[in-house]
């Protein structure tokens, strides 16, 4: 570009060659920038625009870099607030148990019932609402019915759970649904107005009449059950569940268990909960009796199965047992069930055992018999009523129903079972027990009064004393059904 300027200066004026004259022009002696210089200048230049472009392309480059990376940052700062936020969570589900406002199969809320059982203790109930009144009437008058003068702590324990095993049905009010009835009772005042329940509603009510009487209690869940854990005063928790116990036909088989007890069937967090580790007031513990060996136990078992109900027995063995006892115990309570099959008066009974650790490292065998034949918790009945009904019911189907119903004094008689075995725990046995035993060791029979029933429980036998009976009075003994039924 230069060289062309320098070029044109000593060029004629346009006006001057148009005019053809000429023109003397003066020699200006021009200096010269060498080649050298100029390609270096330009060389300087395209050097520069080069990087410049260079560094364009760098500073692009590194701006694409830099917005993946962003991009990335953002992700990884993402999932390490989010891992945050879950760790954050479940430290406060460890350090904060949730109780109240849970609800189990997301449907059935546990909700306190602090407010009624601090009403009953300070004998003030004016604040409660109509509900909540009408709860409050309800277990006083049930507590002041079952709690008496005098009781320890654990027997006023036992009574509430007697009571709501045997008072208590299971989710259903109704055979036949009422219009606006719920079936799935899970608050005290349904549970105690319709006598039905799901487990929330075992828990919260057993949680609120404990509560009354000035006993500690948490219901412990998972997301499909719940049940209850409480504290005596020996200063440890026990677990117990009545709702499984109900369902089970098995009373006091989860009756103040130990967290070891409890996990052979329920599965719990128990990160924030106290630890279940007391022994003192473990129901067999309680009532657990000494025996010499396992050769005592099936006598025991048979006369447990004479007796009406579900029942236990808690036979406490002087030392450890060995591996063959304990196989040899899995033998006896197989074929003990076998045996039972065949008696037709134990007709739905069945047998379930289990081992229980005493403090002393001694075992407690405890053995259970399940009565499926009938429940009073089905039916609000009176029993000579619903006899008369299953007559009918015999009458018009040729069945042989039994009457589920169980009489008013066989329930009281297990409402007080544990109150009175308690207090009749001694190291000095009855006469008749200790003959029973004595029997059981020497291989005699150890109850001839259960045998002489079995032989009146013959149907031959039975078949023709009636007829005896009808030759002898001149009565029809279906005509006396018709009679009863009309």
């Amino acid at each position: 570009m230069m060289s062309e300027e320098v070029k044109e200066e000593i060029k004629l004026p346009d006006d001057a060659a148009e005019n053809g004259k000429k023109t003397k022009t003066k020699k200006t002696k021009q200096k010269k920038v060498p080649v050298g210089i100029i390609a270096g200048i330009t060389c300087a230049v395209l050097a520069v625009g080069g990087l410049g472009a260079g560094i364009g392309m760098g500073i692009s480059l590194s701006r694409e870099l830099i917005g993946q990376n962003e991009k990335q940052y953002e992700k990884v700062s993402r999932f390490i607030d989010d891992e945050r936020e879950r760790q954050a969570k479940e430290e406060e589900k460890e350090s904060e148990y949730q109780e109240d406002g849970f609800k189990v199969a997301e449907q059935y809320e546990i909700r306190s019932t602090t407010h009624i059982s601090d009403a009953y203790k300070n004998n003030d109930p004016s604040a409660l609402s109509e509900e909540d009144r009408e709860t409050y009437d309800m277990a006083k008058a049930i507590l002041d019915e079952i709690i008496k003068d005098n009781m320890s702590v654990y027997e006023k324990e036992v009574a509430v759970y007697d009571w709501m095993y045997n008072n208590i049905g299971q989710g259903s009010g109704h055979v036949i649904a009422l219009p606006g009835a719920s079936s799935n009772s899970f608050t005290p005042h349904d549970v105690l107005k319709s006598r039905s329940a799901v487990c929330v509603g075992y828990a919260t009510t057993f949680r609120m009449f404990v509560n009354m009487l000035g006993m500690d209690c948490h219901i412990v869940h998972n997301d499909y059950h719940s049940w209850d854990m409480v504290q005596l005063d020996d200063n440890e928790w026990y677990q117990l569940d009545i709702y499984s116990d109900v369902s089970g036909h098995t009373q006091y088989r989860n009756f103040n268990m130990t967290d070891e007890m409890a996990r052979n069937g329920h599965d719990w967090d128990g990160s924030s909960l106290p630890e279940a580790k007391g022994y003192t007031y473990s129901y067999a513990v309680q009532n657990a009796k000494p025996i010499g060996g396992l050769m005592e136990v099936p006598a025991k078992i048979r006369e447990m199965l004479s007796q009406p109900g579900s029942r236990g027995i808690y036979c406490k063995f002087p030392k450890k047992l060995s591996e063959e006892d304990l196989a040899l115990a899995d033998l006896m309570i197989s074929q003990c069930q076998s045996a039972a099959y065949v008696l037709p008066e134990l007709n739905g009974r069945e047998i379930t055992a289990r081992w229980c650790a005493a403090e002393d490292d001694t075992y407690i065998l405890e053995v259970y018999t399940m009565d499926y034949s009938g429940s009073s918790n089905m039916f609000d009945v009176d029993y000579d009523l619903a006899q008369r009904m299953i007559d009918t019911i015999n009458l018009a189907f040729g069945s042989e129903l039994i009457n589920p119903v169980t009489p008013k004094e066989n329930q009281q008689e297990g409402e007080n079972q544990a109150v009175t075995e308690t207090e009749s725990k001694t190291d000095g046995a009855s006469t008749e027990e200790n003959t029973s035993e004595t029997q059981t060791i020497t291989g005699e029979t150890s109850n001839p009064k259960s045998a002489g029933e079995l032989e009146n429980l013959d149907p031959e036998k039975n078949a023709a004393e009636s007829e005896s009976v009808e030759e002898a009075t001149g009565v029809d003994s279906n005509e006396t059904t018709e009679k009863i039924v009309d």
